[in-house]
């Protein structure tokens, strides 16, 4: 999975798979974490979002979204 780096003060980089919906989070202080489920659309958000931390935080983390740690 291709991870691309973002602007933020909280998350590193983000990747996204479409086929399984998992994407992929590198945060800059707790590791890297997967979600499954997550809708290519949330994907699109997230990164067009002018916060990716903010977004992150309203639509992912508070989301119903499973996810576990993989780094």
């Amino acid at each position: 999975m291709n991870m691309v780096p973002v602007s933020s003060s909280n998350l590193r980089a983000v990747g996204y798979d479409a086929a399984s919906q998992t994407l992929r989070i590198a945060f800059i202080s707790s590791g890297v974490y997967e979600y499954s489920g997550v809708p290519a659309s949330v994907h699109a958000g997230l990164m067009a979002a002018s916060s990716h931390g903010s977004y992150f935080d309203a639509h992912i983390k508070k989301g119903p979204y499973r996810y576990r740690k993989v780094g």
